[in-house]
């Protein structure tokens, strides 16, 4: 077993950080192979089976992420199989529901007790991709059922690629802006706003406690 097994053994939640930016560096890649939609979604269930093991570390109710995540599995075969816009729909809202559940689960997680642990360190960056990947798919189901709801400077009236809408949420949920996506729906822009909000009070209340808790105890 080498250092750096053992090392993303002991730390979780360094391994989901790191697949996680992982993807965001080989999407791009996935996108322009035949087989890309197929690709992704075999790389969304290995995602999906770490973030698993985050729920399964935290103060949650576990059946509840089993369910959605057998759902997903569910969804995934059926929409490869046979695609329709109702079943992508499904998939993606039950993804953004697992994304949302897994990060609040790493935030119950980070926030149980007063003491500020290295993997709890790399959390903080976990959680913050799984509320990015969580608003993308609801973006998602947002431009699925209201085609149009954004737009881009290149091919403005195409729907948006599964990179320019996660591209978009870490954009928002970092607040560094909007960048050349925008959303034009009401409902796009919403959910929008709402990111704009979670990223913030993530920064102002998670972040900000966590490293609160570091400077006290190197102090002390």
């Amino acid at each position: 077993m080498t250092k750096v097994h053992t090392y993303l053994i002991r730390y979780p939640s360094a391994s989901l950080l790191f697949v996680q930016l992982l993807g965001i560096v080989l999407y791009p890649f996935m996108g322009q192979l035949s087989q890309g939609r197929a690709i992704v979604g075999a790389f969304g269930i290995v995602v999906l089976a770490m973030s698993l093991r985050m729920v399964r570390s935290s103060p949650t109710i576990q059946w509840i992420a089993f369910t959605q995540a057998a759902c997903i599995l569910a969804l995934t075969v059926a929409v490869e199989y046979e695609y329709s816009t109702l079943l992508a729909v499904l998939l993606a809202g039950m993804e953004s529901s697992f994304y949302f559940y897994a990060a609040g689960g790493l935030i119950a997680y980070m926030m149980e007790d007063l003491r500020a642990s290295t993997d709890e360190l790399f959390a903080v960056g976990a959680t913050f991709t799984l509320l990015a990947w969580a608003f993308a798919h609801a973006f998602s189901v947002c431009q699925l059922l209201l085609p149009g709801s954004f737009t881009a400077a290149v091919n403005p009236e195409a729907a948006r690629t599964w990179v320019e809408l996660l591209y978009l949420s870490f954009t928002v949920l970092s607040g560094v802006g909007l960048s050349d996506i925008l959303p034009l729906k009401p409902f796009a822009r919403a959910l929008v706003m709402l990111e704009q909000f979670a990223g913030v009070m993530y920064i102002g209340l998670v972040v900000t406690r966590l490293v609160t808790l570091t400077v006290r105890q190197r102090s002390s």
